[in-house]
């Protein structure tokens, strides 16, 4: 078992949890206490430090049980949730987070915020106090076990004190788990009184295996702790261990139920419970008389006991330190996808269909029976178009991960900002590639922030422009056209036209007797340093949040558009392709240069009459349609040496067309990424290699779109800034 990789999948597991445990926190703000909420919370941060104690991560786990311990004081019904203590835990979450971070860098023994955690843990500390200071009668200090007597009922003077009994098997730590790291954190739980270190399996030295475990223990567990809180630490091994649990107070059966279940003998058994004090010596005769006649004399044991300390410090501190050697995660970044059993099974059988397929097209081609060849071929073809899409399906996720962060976001800026703001999302469950999940965070925060500052008014200003008192934020995401759209809407006070305009003036943007449209106007807002704002606050105001929206979003192959109206509101929305990898590609051709275009993007094919000669605009059943020569667009040499065709394209609402030499047809394109010299090249999105080795480029259509509705306009048109023999440059970049 890779440890690198286990404490990988325990951040990711982590931060899960962490959403989860906000997600909890903050249903309860919204919508009231339950059980079943503050049992999630409870089980999120126990399943953490659970998870933190097996790699030894100290401070990870002594935080966590401090937060862990208020939460089952709320569980217990001894402490009220109000208000601040929601704050205090979403805050504990987030510097939870930050240690896994921490974790995930390689840099666990630094702590990220020394001041923070000690005020956090101040904070937790004055709700534990408030269920201590109640008057409670003193604990007595543990009384020695090898002198208690059993009453007529065989119960023990001592009331909590555990019998754990492990015996771990051979294989344990070729799995890659460590036994002292599950007995250092049963000491967080309470204290070990005594431990055996079972060793009756060792095997002789010429048999002994290094990689194989052949320990057991016996001890004795003084905890206030549940039976299930005790099986918990256990937890990660219990596939790989023999355990068994007796209460405080057990009787006497029980033990000789737990000396019948244990390899060892009875006898031996017996040794090791006498000098754990589980047993006295007058319980042990009772148990050993119910064995057939199989007691013997009791013998002293050696001095097995560690007390207080498990094992020397020295062997310890090298046992730590193997657990936290971990390689540079920044140099070996690992993401996890969680994948549905359903969908890995799918591809599976797929691939099994295409490997009896492709053993037919062999046998088809070794007998020349070019008639069956063919039809396999076609039958290959079609099983790669499906594992195609089954592929890229696993790399599907929900946007939902992305929206699952603001309720706490608006949450929290609502109260800086004193304002009353709902957050509605909708569409969560809507697909896109994971990559570009993780990518969408940034730009949709800034949007988001906007929103919230700028937009969205004060109480007092919404209720003299007679809206409600509380503002509305919506998230939301839907399909379309091939595309994923994603909206950020608030009921606020709207883009201001002209003072956008004046801005653009004082800042030489745009010229003073230039005729702009609401679109070309709001679209300002994304220039670097751009801003309307008279103060800049701590959320907004420099100009340069919706600069950076604009950028991430282009990396994506996306666009961003914004619809105002002033006084009623504002949406930013956000389109992008739904994946970054493969498309269903439209292959055509001018000259003997080819190009793809988004399938998902083709409305139809026409002929171009040469009647339209080099115009802009074309009658296309009544209506007008701007469109585009490829051929002027590229530069590229000669002339259309037949009759050229007309390729309707639409993005959204906007629809345009694009006039080529050829009509290829479709073409499943893997997108490869452009080169340096070409990323800043306006109109292409990406480049694909054709079946004889060729390259393509594939066409950016919204770009395209804007230029084609810009020349209609009798806008000046000029080249892309891409050299003719691009296909052979490009070539060398791939």
């Amino acid at each position: 078992m890779n440890l690198d990789s286990a404490r990988g999948a325990l951040v990711q597991e982590g931060r899960e949890l962490l959403a989860a445990m906000e997600e909890a926190l903050l249903a309860i703000e919204d919508e009231g206490f339950t059980e079943e909420r503050i049992n999630a919370i409870f089980r999120a941060a126990h399943t953490i430090k659970g998870s933190a104690g097996l790699f030894g991560l100290e401070s990870l786990v002594s935080f966590t049980h401090v937060a862990e311990s208020l939460l089952d004081q709320v569980r217990m019904g001894e402490l009220f949730v109000e208000g601040a203590m929601l704050s205090l835990l979403l805050t504990c979450g987030d510097y939870i987070g930050s240690l896994l971070k921490a974790v995930e860098e390689g840099c666990e023994a630094q702590e990220p915020n020394a001041v923070l955690r000690a005020h956090l843990l101040a904070q937790l500390q004055e709700y534990l106090d408030r269920t201590h200071s109640e008057s409670e009668p003193e604990a007595e200090p543990p009384q020695l076990r090898e002198t208690a007597l059993e009453d007529a009922r065989g119960e023990s003077v001592d009331s909590n004190l555990w019998h754990v009994s492990l015996r771990l098997s051979a294989d344990v730590l070729r799995n890659g788990m460590d036994p002292l790291s599950f007995l250092r954190y049963l000491d967080k739980l309470g204290r070990i009184v005594h431990l055996h270190t079972v060793t009756d399996q060792l095997p002789s030295a010429q048999h002994f295996d290094a990689e194989s475990c052949y320990l057991g223990f016996e001890l004795e567990f003084e905890s206030a702790a549940t039976k299930q809180e005790i099986e918990d630490v256990f937890e990660f091994v219990r596939e790989d261990c023999q355990l068994h649990i007796l209460p405080p107070n057990s009787r006497v059966e029980e033990y000789l139920r737990l000396i019948n279940e244990l390899p060892e003998s009875p006898q031996r058994l017996g040794e090791i419970l006498v000098q754990s004090g589980a047993l006295t010596q007058v319980e042990l005769d009772r148990v050993l008389a119910r064995q057939r006649g199989e007691a013997s004399p009791v013998t002293p044991l050696g001095s097995l006991l560690l007390d207080d300390h498990l094992v020397p410090q020295p062997v310890m501190a090298a046992a730590l330190s193997k657990q936290k050697h971990v390689e540079d995660k920044r140099t070996h970044e690992q993401v996890f996808i969680k994948v549905e059993v359903g969908k890995l099974d799918q591809l599976i059988n797929l691939v099994g269909e295409l490997v009896i397929a492709g053993a037919a097209t062999n046998l088809h081609a070794l007998r020349r029976d070019m008639e069956m060849l063919e039809e396999a071929a076609q039958a290959m073809s079609v099983l790669v178009e499906s594992i195609r899409d089954a592929s890229l399906s696993l790399r599907m996720v929900a946007i939902g991960e992305v929206f699952q962060r603001f309720p706490r976001v608006v949450r929290d800026i609502s109260k800086e900002l004193d304002k009353d703001i709902q957050l509605l999302v909708t569409g969560a469950d809507t697909e896109l590639d994971k990559s570009m999940v993780e990518r969408l965070a940034d730009p949709l925060m800034h949007i988001v922030r906007n929103a919230m500052d700028h937009g969205i008014e004060t109480a007092q200003e919404r209720l003299t422009t007679g809206k409600v008192i509380s503002g509305s934020l919506r998230l939301n995401a839907y399909h379309e056209s091939g595309s994923i759209v994603i909206e950020v809407s608030d009921d606020g006070r709207g883009l201001d036209r002209e003072r956008i305009l004046a801005k653009a003036l004082q800042r030489g943007l745009v010229q003073l007797d230039q005729t702009l449209s609401d679109a070309e106007v709001y679209r300002l807002i994304f220039e670097p340093g751009f801003s309307t704002a008279e103060h800049v606050t701590n959320l907004s105001g420099r100009g340069v949040g919706m600069d950076v929206v604009r950028r991430n979003i282009e990396l994506l192959r996306g666009e961003v558009e914004v619809l105002s109206e002033f006084g009623r509101g504002t949406t930013v929305r956000i389109r992008l392709p739904l994946t970054l990898a493969i498309i269903d590609g439209f292959q055509v051709m001018v000259g003997d240069e080819h190009f793809v275009l988004p399938l998902d993007q083709v409305i139809e094919c026409v002929d171009l009459p040469p009647q339209e000669g080099r115009h802009h605009l074309i009658n296309l059943r009544g209506e007008p349609l701007p469109f585009l020569r490829l051929r002027e667009l590229f530069s590229i040499a000669g002339a259309s040496s037949g009759r050229e065709s007309l390729v309707v394209l639409q993005h959204g609402s906007h629809r345009a067309g694009l006039v080529v030499d050829q009509l290829v047809g479709e073409f499943q394109a893997v997108i490869k990424p452009l080169g340096m010299l070409f990323q800043k090249s306006r109109g292409l999105s990406g480049s694909t290699i054709l079946g004889d080795g060729r390259v393509a480029l594939i066409l950016d259509v919204a770009n395209l779109l804007q230029r084609a509705s810009a020349l209609s306009a009798d806008s000046p048109g000029r080249p892309l800034e891409v050299a003719p023999d691009v296909n052979r440059s490009l070539m060398n970049s791939i």
